[in-house]
């Protein structure tokens, strides 16, 4: 197999380009190639890619195994552009041709329990890279790196594409650049510039998504670092009303606070934040079990006192913490208001949330280019005939768990079969 590391020569003039060589440009290269040899012509796509080798962002995902995607997915499980507008698009390349795709390309998978998501056997992403690779250079791709792209203009009836390797012109370009988090992958929000410079527009504000949150540096939760634990998230306007929340493992770090829980309810928060600035984000410790029913074990807990209560459910080091938190002493009698402090604790305690790890910690980013901009039959721009838009580019962002991958794969197989097809001629 050709290696797109050999290194191949940028061609004056292409049918197709792709910018961005992750997930969602690896899709898009792939389907868009197909789509001109099954039309009956040869082959005429050209990936472009800043990065020395394509794919790191897809490496490092998953703690390195690449959940390719989630056993069911929905438009409840994304944020950002309208949940019609999300789901006509994932409605185009549901899981199960998503399932279909790797396993034809020789990627066996398998389902974990406890959260659905979809595995390869190997537990190694470059299992899912090599796939994608070899899937695009059999349909005839080329992919071309180090080949950062510095501008795309408009000439004529085509788009003219400068980059770093050269200049070549098409009659399509897939913007496929990502977002603007792990930055070191190639994701560093230069395809905004792109896209706006042929007229579109950003959604705002562009946050972080998927990020560990931070808390002050004497806050009692930092003590912590290493435990975790189901809690529970709500997000509360300015006016109190909930706005949005996630269930799940939480962890405790040095900085605050990790883990799948957090990590979903973080772009909510951030996001209100930025228009709410009296948002409030609570934690509930104890999920699974009611204030009421909190409450009343610590009415009948006799002797042992709160302590002895909250350990049957949570770590000492936790339950201490906790009480201090509540002034409720952690042996012997427990007063009215100290009972109601503690429960108020455990279940709806306050998190002066001090900011988050940044872009360069997040795995997704909250923010794009709005889907009302694009023709979501072919993902082509409404503003900038020949030119289409997938994946992270746009203002589309899932929950942890694969969604953002299939967004990836969906979005990729749009805009890549309608590029590729009759109707990018």
């Amino acid at each position: 197999m050709q290696r797109p590391d050999q290194g191949l020569a940028l061609p004056a003039e292409s049918d197709v380009v792709v910018v961005g060589t992750g997930a969602a440009g690896l899709f898009a290269a792939t389907w868009a190639a197909r789509g001109q040899v099954a039309a009956g012509r040869m082959a005429s796509v050209v990936g472009l890619d800043s990065a020395r080798k394509p794919g790191a962002k897809i490496l490092v995902s998953g703690g390195g195994r690449c959940n390719i995607t989630h056993w069911q997915v929905t438009d409840a499980d994304f944020a950002g552009s309208t949940a019609p507008a999300i789901r006509k698009v994932l409605g185009r390349f549901p899981v199960e041709r998503t399932v279909a795709f790797f396993a034809a390309a020789g990627v066996d998978f398998y389902r974990e329990a406890d959260t659905g998501k979809l595995f390869p056997t190997t537990d190694s992403a470059r299992t899912v890279l090599e796939a994608l690779l070899r899937e695009a250079n059999a349909a005839g791709a080329s992919l071309i790196h180090p080949a950062g792209v510095t501008s795309l203009t408009r000439d004529g009836n085509r788009i003219r594409i400068e980059s770093s390797a050269g200049e070549v012109r098409a009659r399509r370009v897939i913007l496929c650049t990502g977002g603007q988090s792990l930055p070191k992958s190639g994701s560093d929000g230069s395809g905004w510039a792109l896209a706006r410079s042929l007229g579109h527009s950003l959604s705002a504000p562009i946050v972080p998504a998927l990020v560990p949150l931070v808390l002050p540096g004497d806050h009692w939760i930092r003590e912590l670092t290493g435990l975790a634990l189901p809690c529970a998230f709500t997000l509360l306007s300015g006016k109190g009303k909930a706005v949005a929340g996630s269930r799940g493992s939480t962890l405790c770090t040095h900085t605050g606070l990790s883990g799948p829980a957090t990590l979903d309810i973080s772009r909510h928060w951030l996001v209100s934040r930025s228009t709410d600035p009296d948002a409030l984000l609570l934690i509930d410790w104890l999920p699974g079990q009611s204030a009421d029913t909190l409450e009343q074990a610590l009415l009948q807990g006799g002797g042992g006192g709160a302590l002895s209560v909250l350990r049957r459910s949570l770590s000492e080091r936790l339950a201490r913490h906790l009480c201090a938190d509540a002034a409720a002493p952690t042996a012997g009698d427990l007063p009215r208001d100290a009972r109601r402090r503690l429960v108020a604790a455990v279940k709806a305690m306050p998190l002066p949330i001090a900011g988050d790890r940044g872009f360069t910690v997040a795995e997704a980013t909250a923010g794009g280019v709005p889907l009302a901009e694009v023709r979501l039959e072919t993902m082509e721009s409404r503003i900038c005939p020949g030119l289409h838009l997938a994946g992270e580019v746009l203002d589309v962002d899932g929950r942890i768990g694969g969604f953002n991958f299939q967004w990836a794969w969906a979005s990729g197989f749009v805009a890549g079969t309608a590029a590729g097809g009759e109707e990018g001629r």
